[in-house]
């Protein structure tokens, strides 16, 4: 795997690279001898120390036998392989997930991709996928299909997902993953407790450009707002926050297609794939 200009900061990463250090060092070895000795280079030793690269399943068995250690650096890496998801998931999502799996109500809008509980299990390994091992990937993709499970509840909450025509037209992975993941959408719409509606390109600028964002309502009246960009995620419980993210959830909202006119642009794009 290519190294990373960032240090990861996942602990087991952090442990492994660590690790490696102590002994090393313990053996009175310098970066280069070492990665002599294994076989490998010494500035993809030191991108491991650095954390700057996963390490790899040869390198951690290559550590293993010349140190001894009774397969210490593959036990670390499966431990990285176990939790190295988490560290890829933006911060607040974790925290939003236990709100989405009791919520009744779903308000979304997306800008650029399709909302992760309306992909296709070819367009999300396609968004999953990139710059990342398969393990991870295949950790990521089996949670993010597993939170659409909430539509098969006896009572499915009500939801309205609004989306940029761009996302309709942007090929993600190839014209065939779009065009599953087009008739994915269209399946969903047919639903009595979802809509599905589309802010054609014609627009132009409208507020919902800042970024994707999800209100998500309760029962008891409550509600919680997420937004996310950049690799980097936010929950709202206050108030006042949410408030201002349902007034940008209406703004948005008076520019979109009807339901009707709305699935009608979805056929036409999969006709055009």
């Amino acid at each position: 795997m290519p190294a990373v200009s960032e240090p990861y900061d996942a602990p087991a990463i952090v442990t492994f690279a660590r690790e490696l250090q102590a002994w090393r060092n313990d053996a009175g070895l310098n970066k280069k001898q070492l990665a002599d000795a294994l076989g490998f280079t010494d500035s993809y030793v030191g991108q491991v120390e650095l954390c700057k690269n996963i390490p790899s399943e040869e390198f951690a068995e290559a550590l293993d036998t010349y140190f001894k250690t009774n397969g210490l650096f593959e036990r670390l890496r499966t431990r990285i392989l176990e939790t190295r998801h988490y560290s890829v998931i933006p911060p607040g999502f974790p925290a939003y997930l236990k709100h989405e799996v009791r919520s009744d109500a779903i308000r979304n809008f997306s800008p650029n991709l399709v909302p992760g509980l309306l992909q296709s299990r070819g367009y999300a390994q396609t968004v999953l996928g990139a710059n990342q091992v398969p393990e991870i990937v295949e950790q990521l993709l089996h949670e993010r299909l597993k939170r659409q499970e909430i539509f098969n509840r006896d009572m499915p909450p009500r939801t309205w997902f609004l989306m940029d025509e761009a996302v309709l037209r942007r090929v993600v992975g190839s014209r065939e993953v779009m065009r599953e993941q087009l008739s994915h959408i269209m399946e969903f719409s047919e639903r009595p407790t979802n809509m599905v509606h589309i802010v054609p390109l014609s627009v132009g600028f409208h507020d919902g450009l800042g970024g994707m964002f999800t209100i998500l309502g309760f029962e008891d009246g409550t509600s919680v707002a997420y937004t996310e960009s950049g690799g980097e995620g936010v929950l709202f419980t206050e108030p006042s926050r949410i408030a201002k993210h349902l007034v940008r959830y209406d703004l948005v909202r008076g520019y979109v297609l009807d339901v009707t006119e709305s699935r009608a642009l979805i056929r036409t794009v999969m006709e055009e794939l």
